[in-house]
C-alpha cells in the first residue's frame, strides 16, 4: 500500500528529514523536523505549526442508512454526532478487539471516517463485510483526500485569515469536535477541531491535487517573510512548518495516545484508558458490545495503558542530559540490592520523549498489568543501561 504524500518533492528538496511511517516498503514518508526542532516545538506552544499527515486515510460513507448502519457497527453513539460535529470511536472485531480507532465527522450528505492510513483496508473489507440491504456505500477516499494538520494558539487565526468561510462557524469559534468548511486556495476544506496535542489544533481535508496551492497559501498568509508589514496577518499568527517529531513530544505531554503505536490489533477498548471519550454504555448493541459491557462491570483489564514520569538519582547521566526510556523498554515493580530489575516485566514503555514543558526530563507512555496501573504506583524502567523509577500519573495528560 502506497499513501504518498503530494508534497513529498518539494520537502525533500527543501531539505528537511524524513521518516518512513510503518514499513519502508510501504511508501508514506512523514516529515521528521525541518532542522530546527526546538523551534518547531516552540511554535506550536506559542504561536503555529502546519503539519503533513499522509498517515492519515479518509472513509466515505454515504446513503440514507449511513447512520444507522454505523449506529449498530462502532463503539461511539452516532446518532448523538450533530450534523458539522464529530467524535471518536473504535470499530472492534467479533472478540471485541480494536480493528481501528476513528474519527467520524457528520457533513450534511456524508459521514467521514477519518483513521489510521494502514487500517483503512481492513475497515473497508470487515464493516463492508456487514452492509447486506442497508442503503450505505463505503468508499476508500484515501488516494483523492489529503490532510494537514495546524496546531497552536493562533492556529483559528491562520485559517480565517487564508480561508472563505463557507459551512459552518469560523475556525475562531469552533469548539472540541466542531467542524466546519471553508475555501482556501480556490479549493473546498473540512476542519475539524482535535486539540490532541494540548493546544488548540485543526485537522484539514483537502483535495490531494489542490493540496500543494493550499499548503502555500497557508505558508504565504501565517509565515513571517523577510519584513512583514506591522499588523499584518503573519505577524500576528507566526507560522512554522513543523514535523513528526514535534508534534509526538507535544502529543505525549498531551496524553494523547496513539493507535498502531501505544495500543493496537490486540487491544481491548478497557487497556486504552479511552473508554470515556470512544465507547458509549447507553445506546444499543454493536459489534463486539458483550464484551465491552462485561469487563466494563468486572472492573479492571488485565493491562491499562498508563504515563508516568521517571525520576531518581540517575535520571540524568554524567553530562547532564536526561536518560531516555525508549518505546519497547521493560517495566518491572521492583529492584533488586544492586539495583537491577526484579522479577518479572509488568510493562512495556509505548511512548516516550524529553518533555520540554517538564524541564527537560523524560515521559511515557506504557502498558502495564491492571494490578500496577493505579495512580501513585511505583515502576521501574531500564534506560541507558540504569534502571529508572516513576509512578503512575493521574492520568494520561501530564499538563495537567
Amino acid at each position: 500500500m502506497t499513501n504518498i504524500s503530494p508534497l513529498l518533492e518539494s520537502f525533500a528538496s527543501s531539505g528537511a528529514s524524513l521518516l518512513p511511517y510503518g514499513p519502508p516498503e510501504a511508501g508514506i514518508d512523514l516529515v521528521g523536523s525541518f532542522g530546527e526542532l526546538d523551534f518547531e516545538y516552540a511554535a506550536l506552544r506559542k504561536a503555529c505549526v502546519i503539519i503533513d499527515r499522509p498517515d492519515r486515510g479518509t472513509i466515505e460513507i454515504t446513503g440514507d442508512d449511513a447512520v444507522t448502519f454505523l449506529q449498530s457497527m462502532l463503539t461511539q453513539d452516532i446518532s448523538g454526532i450533530p450534523e458539522l460535529g464529530s467524535a471518536a470511536s473504535f470499530w472492534l472485531n467479533k472478540k471485541g478487539r480494536i480493528v481501528a480507532d476513528i474519527r467520524i465527522t457528520k457533513l450534511p450528505e456524508k459521514i467521514i471516517l477519518e483513521l489510521d492510513a494502514f487500517a483503512v483496508a481492513s475497515v473497508m473489507e470487515t464493516l463492508g463485510a456487514y452492509l447486506i440491504m442497508e442503503d450505505a456505500q463505503l468508499i476508500d477516499a484515501t488516494d483523492r483526500v489529503h490532510r494537514l494538520s495546524l496546531h497552536g494558539p493562533t492556529a483559528a487565526m491562520l485559517i480565517d485569515a487564508a480561508g472563505t468561510r463557507k459551512l459552518g462557524p469560523a475556525a475562531s469559534e469552533l469548539t472540541e469536535g466542531a467542524v466546519s468548511i471553508c475555501e482556501v486556495a480556490g479549493a473546498d476544506a473540512l476542519i475539524v477541531r482535535t486539540d490532541s496535542a494540548g493546544v488548540p489544533g485543526f485537522e484539514l481535508s483537502i483535495p490531494a491535487e489542490a493540496a500543494g496551492a493550499v499548503y502555500s497559501n497557508l505558508i504565504e498568509t501565517g509565515c513571517i517573510q523577510d519584513e512583514p508589514e506591522p499588523g499584518s496577518p503573519a505577524s500576528k499568527i507566526k507560522l512554522r512548518p513543523a514535523g513528526w517529531h514535534a508534534y509526538n513530544a507535544a502529543r505525549i505531554e498531551a496524553g494523547t495516545p496513539l493507535f498502531r503505536i501505544d495500543f493496537s490489533t490486540d487491544s481491548l477498548p478497557a487497556e486504552t484508558s479511552l473508554l470515556e471519550s470512544r465507547v458509549s454504555f447507553t445506546k444499543g448493541c454493536y459489534l463486539g458490545q458483550e464484551i465491552v459491557a462485561r469487563m466494563h462491570n468486572l472492573g479492571e483489564p488485565k493491562q491499562r495503558l498508563i504515563a508516568f514520569k521517571p525520576a531518581g538519582e540517575s535520571l540524568r547521566d554524567d553530562q547532564g542530559h536526561p536518560r531516555q526510556p525508549l518505546g519497547g523498554a521493560e517495566i518491572f515493580q521492583a529492584v533488586g540490592p544492586a539495583g537491577e530489575p526484579f522479577g518479572k516485566p509488568i510493562g512495556t514503555v509505548t511512548s516516550s520523549t524529553i518533555s520540554p514543558m517538564l524541564g527537560g526530563e523524560p515521559i511515557c507512555l506504557a502498558v502495564v498489568k491492571g494490578d500496577f496501573a493505579e495512580p501513585g504506583a511505583e515502576l521501574f524502567v531500564q534506560a541507558e543501561g540504569v534502571v529508572l523509577s516513576g509512578t503512575v500519573n493521574e492520568s494520561l495528560s501530564f499538563l495537567g
